[in-house]
């Protein structure tokens, strides 16, 4: 698609070609004509050549070339006036979409990008209402309308075919119409639902190579004017960058879906093949959140530290439930979930703290022996979040303890086993929690 935008004809371009070439062949007359005049009376020999030129007063011919230099000196400037105006007109537009579309890419929120792409598109053309239409099946769906009157019109259903953004959606071609009251594709439909009134139109297809997925459709640029050829092709360049985003962030929604309902499987199969400690995951994940936030952790390491904790324990799923509590087998289980877990692409950057979640910090921990900072931090938030739960757990392998006995062990074990800044921030924050409950 950007190919064929790129061969088609830059309307800015050629009006400023055709203005030169105007400008141009103006200055070329009169250089000519003033030529003529010169050797009609000042070279006598090659005069007769000349003899087709009236003999009129010398001053007069003179006036007349005056007259037209100053014509066309005048066009010139006035041409060239026009053509810096388009250039930095339309200069200032590419410098717009790039940084537009720039945003677009990182955008990985599905409604926002199509609130970004509507406002873009306004503000570029200077249109006075916008809508989004995505394709569901053989229906349009208006997914975003901004303008006035247009609240009422998010959700509604067009079928394809129907209207002119319905005809843009099934031919895959943009349109750009003066006044949509005559033109026969148009719907008034839509403008008795809202009481908008529709005057001019671009629409133009959100297109990626497997097809048409939605329109982008503008409605009444400003000031009366109708749409021009410039205004369709920056739309149809955003109409390309935006689909590319649409498509990323599709992607990226239906992959965090697949993610949490991964998870869950996962995590029921943990409670299911080890009951006596269900929900433990969930609660070290709290738990670990407690930490994160006095971290100050960003909020894509806050997920990692989340998912991490979930799944922590994940490799005992591998481990026959009657050797679970064996420690020649239990202590197999992170290297097994961390090999459960690394060839799965949106876990794979987790699988280092599921490996080393059972580490201490002395060094004396496995399966590396890691020591201190040398344990990656997320590794440290859940042995502490883990060790704590498991000491004050209903449901643990071992005798519960009360809530004071587990902060005082947890301090007892700061810098042996533990990170004590991590377990520090900890005890300050479960104590607070602790306090309301």
């Amino acid at each position: 698609m950007l190919e064929e935008n790129r061969k088609g004809n830059n309307s800015a371009i050629l009006d400023i070609k055709k203005k030169f070439r105007l400008s141009f062949s103006i200055v070329s007359f009169v250089i000519v004509a003033l030529f003529a005049v010169i050797i009609r009376y000042l070279f006598k020999p090659l005069a007769e050549y000349l003899s087709f030129l009236p003999d009129t007063s010398f001053t007069l011919i003179l006036c007349i070339i005056f007259f037209l230099t100053l014509m066309g000196l005048y066009l010139f400037l006035r041409i060239s006036k026009q053509s810096i105006r388009i250039i930095e007109e339309y200069s200032t537009r590419l410098e717009r979409i790039l940084t537009i579309t720039s945003d677009l890419r990182e955008e990985v929120y599905g409604d926002i990008l199509l609130e970004k792409i509507a406002e873009a598109a306004m503000s570029i053309t200077h249109s006075e209402a916008a809508s989004i239409l995505m394709l569901d099946n053989d229906k349009l769906v208006f997914k975003i309308a901004m303008g006035k009157e247009s609240s009422t019109l998010t959700g509604a259903i067009v079928e394809k075919g129907q209207g002119i953004a319905g005809w843009v959606a099934e031919s895959g071609t943009p349109v750009r119409i003066a006044d949509a009251a005559r033109d026969k594709r148009f719907n008034p439909e839509v403008d008795r639902l809202t009481g908008f009134e529709t005057k001019s139109v671009l629409c133009v297809p959100l297109k990626t190579r497997s097809g048409v997925i939605g329109v982008l459709e503008l409605l009444n640029k400003k000031n009366g004017h109708p749409y021009r050829k410039r205004d369709e092709e920056i739309i149809i360049y955003l109409a390309e960058q935006a689909a590319i985003s649409i498509i990323k962030t599709q992607f990226i929604e239906d992959q965090k879906n697949y993610e949490i309902h991964i998870t869950e499987m996962l995590l029921e199969a943990i409670d299911f093949h080890m009951p006596e400690k269900k929900g433990h995951s969930r609660r070290v994940a709290r738990y670990g959140n407690i930490i994160a936030k006095s971290l100050n952790m960003p909020e894509e390491e806050k997920k990692r530290l989340y998912f991490a904790s979930l799944l922590h324990d994940v490799g005992f799923l591998k481990i026959h439930s009657d050797n679970t509590f064996r420690k020649e087998e239990f202590v197999k289980h992170p290297l097994i979930g961390y090999e459960m877990i690394k060839p799965i692409n949106f876990y794979a950057d987790i699988a280092p703290f599921i490996l080393h979640h059972h580490e201490r910090y002395d060094g004396f921990g496995y399966p590396s022996k890691l020591k201190g900072e040398s344990i990656p931090l997320e590794a440290r938030v859940i042995a502490i979040g883990e060790a704590f739960d498991a000491m004050i757990s209903e449901t643990s392998y071992q005798v519960p303890v009360s809530y004071p006995d587990a902060v005082e062990e947890l301090k007892r074990n700061a810098g042996s086993q533990f990170d004590p800044e991590l377990v520090e921030m900890f005890v300050a924050n479960i104590e607070l929690l602790y306090t309301k409950m």
